[in-house]
């Protein structure tokens, strides 16, 4: 070989190696949009209609992508209840067809606020060209393309960063497990440590919040934040739209790092978590909380670890979780049970909650369900699981970059055990568990030794016994198999 064809080979391999770097580089991208709705919009959380009239801060869809060679991932966190498989399967087709990202490693999650929109049957009649009105499908209209845009906009704002992952411990006590074991055998959920029939909270709570700091790697500069704890927001209350404590998470962040830094907060696995101490009858507040764990996460922030891989890996797979079921005579008397509530007359809680639920289960199981479902229930409507059968399909997925970081996205409000479970199998160094990921139908998502004891969210879960258990292990097999295939 002549010592110019040596030299020209040994160029083209150095440009070769370049451009190979390059493209498996990785790039974050952040960005967040506005998802606010207008007053006069339903509101969620409960079982009766409530209007909003005002707004005490505003709702979000905050959303980051990452990219490394030809592999791509987004996930977009909504200050909503929860995300309706209709409003996921829409918004990610859409932001899939702008971005080129697969559907399948685009993850749309709520924070589960209840003072956000009832937005779903509204969605329903939307999607189904139905008369509604004007001001109600221009929202939905809006909702979807305003989280579409975070995405976009995340997209387009990819930029070579650098990365530093792990957990705080949240010290001071903002988090109680809300179940307790009574000394009757059952467990009860919101009872108070002065009830003299209380043995024990009936589960532990996950003190730890997951921490990704993301750096523009050029300038160093801090761009977004995203921090995962377990903990139900429901401290606001009232008729008008707020985020809850993650907006204080956000404000106290900004007022520390800049206003331009972008808060993603990613709800853990909280079912059985609430925010009320047993021992007093002072229920916390959305601005103590927030501020507390924002105080918590500034203060961690200079002792994060470095990612050092760039290598990202998507897995999903799609699990069929067995309903519970919803026969004849359960829908008609849930029918007559609803009546009754909507009339003014009181019903009790828990035969209201099954009411509502069994004519959701309605829909999902039966090809021609027993009642005209939209004339009895607002949220739960769905056009992407009307008649599906005997199992809800629901998608687990995993995001993971190196041998780092890995967020592990489920569906529906996960007891605390299962998210524990998962964190403490994971072969990652850290892991981010998410829940109310692409899916809320299934409501909540006991263990089954929960099944046992009872009470509300057993009460309120659509699924028979077993399905945490199944999430669990899917979620395992998912972070083992993006494990074996980094370098």
């Amino acid at each position: 070989m002549s010592r110019i064809h040596f030299a020209v080979c040994l160029v083209f391999i150095l440009i070769s190696c370049s451009v190979l770097a390059e493209d498996s580089q990785l790039t974050v991208g952040v960005a967040e949009t506005d998802i606010t709705p207008p007053q006069g919009f339903p509101m969620a959380g409960y079982y009766h209609e409530r209007l909003a009239d005002g707004v005490v801060d505003p709702l979000k869809a905050r959303a980051i992508v990452f990219r490394s060679g030809e592999t791509s991932a987004a996930m977009v966190v909504c200050d909503l209840i929860g995300i309706a498989t209709d409003l996921s399967r829409e918004v990610r087709r859409l932001a899939s067809g702008k971005t080129g990202i697969p559907s399948s490693h685009i993850v749309i999650a709520a924070t589960h606020s209840h003072t956000a929109p009832d937005y779903m049957k509204e969605l329903y009649l939307y999607l189904g060209q139905q008369e509604q009105q004007k001001l109600r499908a221009n929202y939905i209209e809006r909702l979807i393309s305003q989280t579409v845009e975070s995405i976009v906009q995340a997209n387009d704002n990819l930029q070579p960063s650098t990365m530093k992952a792990g957990v705080a411990m949240q010290s001071m006590p903002v988090s109680f497990n809300r179940r307790f074991v009574m000394r009757d055998g059952s467990v009860k959920t919101w009872q108070n440590l002065k009830n003299p029939n209380v043995v024990r909270p009936a589960g532990p709570i996950d003190p730890e919040i997951g921490l990704l700091a993301i750096q523009d790697s050029d300038s160093g500069k801090l761009r977004g934040v995203f921090s995962n704890f377990a903990l139900h927001l429901d401290t606001v209350g009232g008729t008008k739209w707020s985020a809850d404590y993650p907006f204080f998470i956000e404000q106290t962040l900004r007022q520390a790092l800049g206003a331009d830094v972008v808060s993603l907060f990613g709800t853990g696995c909280c079912g059985d978590i609430n925010h009320s101490d047993p021992s007093t009858p002072v229920r916390n507040k959305a601005d103590f909380i927030g501020e507390s764990l924002g105080g918590t996460i500034h203060g961690a922030l200079t002792e994060l670890t470095p990612v050092e891989s760039t290598e990202l890996v998507v897995e999903s797979q799609v699990v069929h979780l067995p309903l519970e079921d919803a026969t004849y005579a359960e829908v008609q008397q849930s029918m007559q049970i609803l009546k009754t509530a909507r009339s003014g007359v009181k019903v009790d809680f828990f035969e209201h909650v099954t009411a509502y639920k069994k004519l959701m289960l309605d829909q999902f199981l039966h090809q021609e369900p027993h009642a005209n479902t939209i004339d009895h229930i607002t949220w739960g409507l769905s056009r992407s699981l009307a008649g599906i059968g005997e199992t809800l399909p629901v998608e687990v997925t995993v995001i993971a970059i190196g041998r780092d970081v890995a967020f592990v996205c489920l569906p529906g409000e996960v007891f605390v055990d299962l998210g524990l479970a998962i964190k403490q199998a994971s072969p990652f160094r850290t892991t981010f568990v998410v829940e109310l990921s692409n899916a809320v139908e299934t409501i909540y998502i006991p263990h089954r030794a929960a099944y046992a004891g009872g009470s509300y969210e057993v009460t309120n879960s659509a699924l028979q016994p077993g399905g945490g258990e199944v999430i669990v292990e899917t979620a395992v097999t998912l972070l083992r198999k993006a494990a074996s295939e980094m370098e």
